[in-house]
């Protein structure tokens, strides 16, 4: 979502500065160019030196100095920028913004970019809690900027309140919403989403699952809740935080999910079934723990219910039912297989096998197929990124069936 964007990062003369060598970092890795204004205060605080090693370009401190991008050199940056984040971003440099001033590199930089302003405020609480300077943050909003909340806990001055810069993942995931696909709100819609893996019980203690760890389809769950959905998330054993803003209802076995998704069902205008069910259970559950021995086990399995399959043949003309394959073979075969027998809308597939996609990853690499025939690459992207990606085509395809006035 962040390759080859322009990022103009302002850091201005706070302590939280120091963060921001890890934020150009993790916004490299993420693909983005990175360039750095270092304000004069913010040069007490952090080595230019440092900033140039890891954004890979020379860093900015003062109006005056040779710029290698070159519009007109003051705006030079401005033009540049697909985005400009100012962060730590300090009362000061709140108060001059609101007023228009450009006495320096950044604060010219910002009057001149027609490029989004992300902003994210570190400082004392009482400075930041001031009258003033909420007013100042209300008329950058008023503008067009996007402000990143501070976060509230023990600050360098020693006490405890708001006024801490979020961390650099919570900064490089605010400023990611910019370049999200644009998705039709989804607001009015009722969305059930499942996810993670189910367990089937061997004994009280052991179990027979697989590897997913829900994170794809948790992502789903929350872009759609973002999006303005009301979202019902049934999900497996999972060590994600259970999502706000939504019904997440949890399970166990493949039979705990068939009874509420199909509860849910009826009722949902679209269906995004993330989950990796257990194909098959034990057939006969000991009570208490098998013993070890010197023989071998033997454990006859029967199949699971396909609550996909089910869920095709219930499905109303309205409705729109999204599958996922999770194939290390044959992926394109065996997806599309699966979206004919399974009366599908759309199917994400996915190889497994690919140690940058499928379980347990924060990374996917997809294709859609549907049922028109299509097949779409999709390239490899955060599965946060891929959420919104997901939507945006679902919400094509409610479009297509003329259920969006």
């Amino acid at each position: 979502m962040l390759k080859n964007k322009n990022i103009v990062l302002g850091v201005t003369g706070g302590i939280a500065a120091y963060k921001c060598v890890d934020l150009v970092s993790r916004l490299r890795k993420k693909g983005a160019e990175v360039h750095v204004i270092l304000t004069k205060g913010a040069q007490n605080f952090v080595a230019e030196t440092a900033m140039r090693e890891i954004s890979g370009n020379s860093v900015v401190t003062s109006m005056w100095q040779d710029i290698p991008h070159y519009d007109v050199e003051h705006i030079a940056l401005a033009n540049l920028a697909d985005l400009v984040l100012i962060a730590p971003a300090t009362a000061n440099l709140l108060a001059k913004a609101a007023a228009g001033m450009a006495d320096d590199m950044l604060t010219t930089t910002l009057l001149a970019t027609k490029a989004p302003v992300f902003f994210a405020p570190a400082m004392n609480s009482n400075m930041y809690e001031n009258p003033v300077t909420q007013n100042n943050i209300c008329a950058l909003q008023q503008r067009g900027w996007h402000l990143i909340p501070p976060a509230s806990g023990h600050l360098a001055c020693g006490t405890d309140g708001i006024g801490r810069m979020p961390e650099p993942s919570e900064l490089i995931e605010a400023v990611e919403g910019c370049f999200r696909p644009k998705c039709r709100s989804m607001a009015g819609l009722r969305v059930l989403v499942t996810a993670a893996g189910t367990r089937e019980p061997i004994d009280p203690v052991r179990y027979i699952g697989n590897r997913s760890s829900g994170k794809m389809g948790y992502a789903i769950a929350r872009a759609a809740a973002e999006l303005g959905a009301e979202v019902t998330l049934i999900s497996g054993p999972s060590a994600l935080p259970v999502p706000p803003g939504m019904n997440v209802l949890q399970v166990e076995s493949a039979r705990d999910m068939r009874r509420l998704v199909l509860d849910a069902f009826s009722s949902s205008d679209i269906v995004i079934k993330a989950a990796a069910v257990s194909d098959y259970r034990v057939k006969n559950t000991s009570d208490h723990k098998i013993k070890k021995n010197d023989t071998e086990l033997t454990l006859v399995l029967e199949k699971n219910p396909d609550i996909l399959r089910e869920l095709g043949q219930l499905k109303q003309p309205q409705q729109i039912l999204v599958g996922f394959a999770a194939e290390t073979q044959n992926l394109v075969q065996y997806a599309q297989s699966k979206l004919e027998k399974k009366n599908l809308d759309m199917i994400v597939a996915n190889d497994v096998s690919n140690p940058k996609a499928g379980f347990n990853v924060d990374t996917n690499l997809i294709k859609l197929l549907k049922r028109d025939g299509s097949i779409e690459e999709i390239p490899l992207m955060s599965k946060k990124e891929l959420a919104y990606v997901i939507l945006s085509r679902v919400m094509e395809l409610k479009n297509m069936n003329g259920a969006i006035e």
